[in-house]
């Protein structure tokens, strides 16, 4: 009887490991979140008017959405990986010794896995945030250009880079990050000569004295108006606005100058 083989899974000549079966059955966070905006975008929700009303409010539940959906998929392409390759593993005569064996030689695969699995949790929790600004801001019609390479490499320029190039005063520098630490001192590397840095965020825990010495480096923290309400430190910054307070004292303005001149 042919035992169980340990190692890594061999399919169509290459070797899989469960991580790498696991990425091939998961969707990527942008296909994430295009199900969470199907899901919620629906009449009369979807019109232009009632998205920019309700920004704050649709970034949370488009988040929460999103992770449902992720940890759904998450479920499924785990059990799938694992049942994918064992089955490769381990022939369909396999005594259950075998199988026994087998799994418990491949504890540092599994390892390996779960390791893999939570590092691969934020970035992608990142990429689904941004994703989600990304879709709401083109479903406004906000002009916008994705990472472009200026002085460094922003999520968003606003109007374009085109613009930025001509008059780099006259321009939004937006960049998204879902959680702040110590992060939020590169953005002043990415387009020093922009009109303002706007940081769009949902981390309720940063402090006051970052908060002042973020407003000292010239840039706004860009929040949903509920998490600006539930933090006290946020509700006393002068450089905390809420992504509604952003549309019309800081976007909507500079989308009126620059229709003059593009």
């Amino acid at each position: 009887m042919p035992g169980c083989i340990p190692g890594k899974v061999e399919r169509l000549g290459k070797k899989m490991t469960i991580f790498e079966e696991f990425k091939n059955l998961m969707p990527s966070p942008s296909e994430v979140v295009e199900i969470a905006i199907a899901n919620i975008f629906r009449p009369p929700r979807n019109t232009p008017d009632e998205i920019k009303r309700n920004f704050s409010d649709l970034v949370e539940e488009l988040q929460r959405e999103a992770y449902r959906i992720y940890l759904a998929a998450e479920s499924e392409a785990g059990c799938r990986a694992f049942k994918n390759v064992l089955s490769d593993r381990c022939p369909q005569d396999a005594g259950r010794a075998e199988v026994i064996e087998t799994i418990s030689g491949m504890f540092q695969e599994f390892n390996q896995f779960y390791l893999s699995l939570i590092q691969s949790r934020k970035p992608r929790a990142g990429s689904a945030f941004e994703t989600i600004l990304k879709r709401l801001f083109r479903a406004l019609n906000y002009p916008f250009e994705e990472q472009p390479v200026i002085n460094g490499k922003p999520d968003f320029v606003m109007p374009s880079k085109a613009h930025f190039d001509r008059n780099p005063m006259d321009c939004i520098i937006f960049t998204v990050k879902r959680s702040l630490r110590e992060r939020w001192r590169q953005i002043v590397t990415e387009g020093t000569r922009g009109l303002g840095f706007y940081l769009a965020t949902i981390d309720e825990t940063v402090s006051s004295s970052q908060l002042e010495e973020i407003r000292h480096n010239r840039i706004y923290v860009v929040l949903p108006r509920a998490v600006k309400i539930r933090v006290p430190a946020y509700t006393e910054a002068p450089n905390v606005i809420t992504f509604e307070e952003f549309f019309e004292h800081h976007l909507d303005p500079a989308l009126n100058r620059w229709r003059a001149v593009i």
